[in-house]
């Protein structure tokens, strides 16, 4: 009878013995498993800031001569933008570029003989940096009024950006980790589990893109200046425990 109640003490000790062990493996082969999602968010937003430059020359024999009448389409530019309500503080004129311009020589048989001075080329370029997108715009269609008064200005398509970048980047940052927690939640309840907490977080590429353009995202990220509406969205891949 001892014998028998000994072997039944230790048959319960081993079946406790291994329960104890089987859920060990079970709960180190729980802690173990991984739920990996990728979380997305976007949103459209409107420049708030524009930036345009044009450029202007002149070409004579004479340098004197040449930087003089550089200067005075400088004043008339510079009294053309006041005008339009542009204020000092929101243009730049760059330094004056000075070049030798030289002409290439053929003789009747079209054939290069040699080159000749040409006279001097300056160049000065201009540029708008302003909060009023709506009046730097207008500016931009209407500068051939410029060249109307013998200017030989070139305009350049305006760039437009957001100076808030920063707060909403964070902001999408957020949601992605919102939408990534949200996704795993999902693929943890329907398959039994829990989700434990965050393992790994690597932030994907933070993406500018034109509304409504057929724009690709880049690898490295697209960073859009050309379109004023934009629409800026990020990444965020996070691997859960599961419990």
């Amino acid at each position: 009878m001892k014998n028998y109640i000994t072997a039944i003490i230790v048959a319960i000790a081993a079946i406790i013995c291994f329960w104890l062990i089987g859920n060990a493996y079970k709960y180190k082969f729980k802690t173990n498993e991984t739920i990996s999602v990728t979380g997305l968010a976007e949103t459209n937003f409107t420049s708030d800031q524009i930036v345009w430059s044009g450029d202007y020359s002149r070409v004579t024999m004479d340098l004197k001569t040449a930087y003089s009448q550089l200067k005075d389409d400088e004043n008339k530019i510079r009294t053309y933008l006041k005008s339009k309500g542009v204020k000092d503080e929101e243009m730049v004129f760059s330094a004056v570029s000075i070049n030798k311009v030289f002409n290439t020589r053929y003789n009747s048989d079209g054939k290069e003989t040699g080159t000749e001075f040409g006279g001097y080329s300056l160049k000065q370029d201009v540029t708008v940096d302003s909060k009023d997108i709506d009046k730097v715009e207008k500016i931009s269609r209407e500068v051939t009024e410029l060249i109307e008064s013998g200017i030989e200005f070139n305009s350049s398509a305006p760039s437009y950006y957001y100076s808030k970048l920063s707060e909403l980047k964070v902001d999408l940052l957020a949601k992605a980790s919102a939408d990534a927690k949200l996704r795993a939640a999902t693929i943890a309840k329907n398959s039994g589990s829990g989700l434990g907490s965050i393992k790994k977080a690597t932030m994907g590429v933070f993406q500018i893109t034109g509304q409504n353009s057929n724009e690709d995202y880049s690898y490295g990220g697209v960073f859009n200046t050309s379109s004023r509406n934009k629409t800026a969205s990020i990444t965020i891949k996070i691997d859960y425990a599961v419990r």
